[in-house]
């Protein structure tokens, strides 16, 4: 080979083409300097890998991985035998490992969101601030609110309307849960929520029932029940 590795990708990941008479400790630093050049490319990235060129044992393949993942953004899914991949196993695979990283993963965000500022994630989302009239969050999962919740709160944003959205103070201009919306100006979502307001001072979390946003107290059963 001219070059020792050789990066091609297709549509759900990368296939590394490996030199098999390179030394496997000099075939890491090639494999490094490549991924290195290439990381603006691939920035933050979810992906399957497969391998060719060259027999790999179990713990080259984890070494590579690492190599890559300890120097990139990239984040390695699942590594699929070349002779195998198939784009229906290959998606299936990235599909599991994206609803398992949306179930238990998430991020924070620390401060107050003004009018016209957006938030979003791919992920569960923690804000430890106040969401102010104007102010927009929205995640591919659930959203938890540590202040007031005075904007619009989108979760579930690639349509699970089992996702929730919860607050200290929920006063919302707009919650959306799927493809499920609750409006500020809307009658029966107002309503609700004014009664909700009156009846009690605990944080309340929102949820889809039937085709409504339901928007009840949380207790500490709450939970266990979603």
């Amino acid at each position: 080979m001219s070059q020792p590795v050789i990066i091609k990708s297709n549509r759900y990941g990368i296939n590394l083409i490996l030199d098999k008479t390179t030394p496997f400790r000099e075939l890491l630093g090639h494999i490094k300097e490549k991924f290195l050049e290439s990381d603006k490319f691939f920035k933050n990235a979810r992906m399957a890998i497969s391998f060719e060129g060259r027999e790999l044992t179990p713990e080259e393949e984890y070494e590579i991985i690492d190599t890559i993942t300890q120097n990139t953004s990239i984040h390695i899914a699942c590594v699929i035998d070349n002779n195998e991949i198939r784009e229906q196993l290959v998606k299936q695979k990235m599909d599991e490992y994206d609803s398992m990283a949306a179930g238990n993963t998430g991020k924070i965000y620390k401060g107050t969101l003004r009018s016209g500022h957006v938030l979003e994630s791919e992920t569960s989302l923690i804000v430890i601030g106040d969401v102010n009239p104007g102010a927009k969050v929205v995640s591919a999962g659930n959203i938890v609110i540590l202040g007031a919740l005075k904007g619009t709160a989108y979760a579930g944003e690639t349509g699970d309307d089992t996702c929730f959205v919860a607050a200290l103070d929920m006063n919302p201009m707009q919650i959306k849960i799927g493809d499920v919306i609750g409006r500020s100006e809307d009658k029966g979502f107002l309503a609700s929520l004014r009664e909700r307001r009156k009846s009690t001072a605990e944080p309340q979390i929102a949820t889809v029932s039937g085709s409504q946003i339901l928007i009840e107290p949380i207790t500490k059963n709450t939970f266990n029940n979603i």
